[in-house]
């Protein structure tokens, strides 16, 4: 062997060795660490708080955060409704010169009843926006995000002497409303605090296994668009349809008619959703109503076909009520709701290359595996400022991997997330979640 191969080989040999050592010390610190943190996991879990309502969750991460010694920003973020509060928090740590990493958790629970059985199952009851009260529960694992990111803190702060740079951590309300990370740029998230130079951040899978991460380049989750459409008519009597324009029926057939843009009017190399979720109208067997409600989720990846998809609808929903004879005071009315409506999340290619080579050197090869994109929806894409700031969401298996080859073998659907029987598998889910982002960022930063 030359003497530049040997070189190269023991060069080589040293740095796995060093890396070696470094996991191992990460190892042996989230080993200590894990007790207290699944305190507080069951802790955040049995203490839920809806969207625009998380005041006391917030207070939990601003105090553990503050205590790790980060400078710590409470309530900021502007959802301009002046009768909002929002309860972002935002924690920077400045540890010399070198690239600026944001890392960030949501912090929002769901109005659902939780249902898994656990000891530590939510109990917990809220008001909602319209005053009825209602069950809330974390079914969407916002509870494992965010004791990962304290986890993560944790780690970090106690390693300041293998990194360099500014570490940021947010913890951001309404992530289910789809308003909280525009609330927190609206508030100047990247003027009042440094600018990142990478945005990081994890997101539970209801079907991948717990010790588990999940990556994707590029498109990961779509765009997401709430349509309300009043379908009116004239209403009267079930035996005299013909003094009716009935607005059930042209309901019916705008239903119908709005599959077509998928099918038909959209490429099929674009992925998009249009799904009718709600229909309302009428109030008795013989009464033609006056009107009929529809709600409409739209999904897509690109901009330019969600404006297309948005465009057709309007126009599919007017004609279909213009060819039923509806005079023109009578028409439709649609409202696109821009307010909570989700920008596509776009994993830059470069950086989440990065991000998995990194997991697997941390967590093993056979750990890290390619997910398919979804059409769920997820407002952290927005901190890109328009895929200008390399961002990547990685998936964090929670399932008991037993459960998830049961539910192979045998063909049955595990509980997804949103639904009041999600059940994450704790400690292997966090100490996972704590490695990989640790790994992740030590390597951004490393000096």
């Amino acid at each position: 062997m030359k003497s530049g191969g040997l070189t190269g080989a023991l060069t080589g040999a040293y740095l796995l060795a060093t890396m070696a050592y470094g996991q191992s010390t990460l190892d042996r610190a989230i080993e200590h660490e894990i007790p207290s943190l699944l305190e507080t996991y069951r802790y955040l879990h049995t203490h839920p708080e809806i969207s625009y309502q998380e005041e006391n969750t917030a207070g939990l991460v601003a105090k553990e955060l503050r205590k790790l010694g980060f400078e710590v920003a409470e309530r900021v973020g502007k959802y301009g409704e002046a009768h909002r509060t929002s309860y972002g928090v935002v924690a920077v740590m400045r540890n010399g010169n070198g690239p600026t990493v944001l890392v960030r958790t949501d912090m929002d629970a769901l109005p659902l009843e939780e249902r898994t059985g656990l000891a530590y199952a939510s109990t917990v009851k809220a008001k909602n926006d319209a005053g009825e009260e209602v069950r809330v529960m974390h079914a969407c694992g916002h509870d494992v995000h965010m004791t990962s990111l304290l986890g993560t803190a944790r780690m970090l702060s106690q390693m300041t002497d293998r990194w360099r740079g500014t570490l940021m951590m947010i913890a951001q309300p309404s992530e289910e409303r789809g308003s909280g990370a525009k609330a927190l740029l609206n508030d100047g998230l990247y003027a009042r605090f440094p600018k990142p130079d990478y945005v990081l951040a994890l997101h539970s899978h209801a079907s991948l296994e717990a010790g588990k991460v999940g990556v994707r380049e590029g498109y990961a989750l779509a765009n997401v668009t709430s349509v309300d459409i009043t379908v009116r008519g004239v209403g009267g009597h079930g035996a005299y349809p013909h003094t009716t324009k009935d607005p059930v029926v042209l309901a019916s057939q705008i239903v119908l008619a709005l599959q077509t843009i998928v099918s038909r009017e959209n490429s099929p190399l674009d992925p998009a959703v249009v799904t009718v979720g709600s229909i309302h109208g009428g109030t008795k067997h013989n009464i033609i109503p006056d009107e009929v409600r529809l709600q409409i989720t739209v999904r897509s990846y690109k901009e330019e076909v969600r404006k297309k998809i948005l465009a057709s609808i309007e126009r599919i929903v007017r004609g279909t009520a213009a060819a039923a004879g509806i005079p023109e005071d009578r028409a439709p009315l649609v409202k696109i709701d821009e307010s909570e409506s989700i920008a596509a999340t776009y994993n830059d290619p470069e950086f989440t290359r990065r991000v998995a080579k990194v997991m697997e050197t941390a967590l093993g090869q056979e750990n890290v595996v390619l997910v398919e994109p979804t059409m769920a929806g997820e407002d952290f894409g927005y901190y890109s400022l328009g895929d200008k700031i390399p961002l990547s969401l990685f998936w964090l298996g929670t399932v008991d991997p037993a459960k998830v080859e049961k539910s192979r073998k045998e063909g049955t659907q595990l509980p997804p997330l949103h639904s009041s029987l999600f059940a994450p598998l704790p400690e292997p889910t966090i100490r996972t979640g704590i490695k990989a982002t640790t790994s992740v960022v030590l390597d951004l930063m490393k000096k």
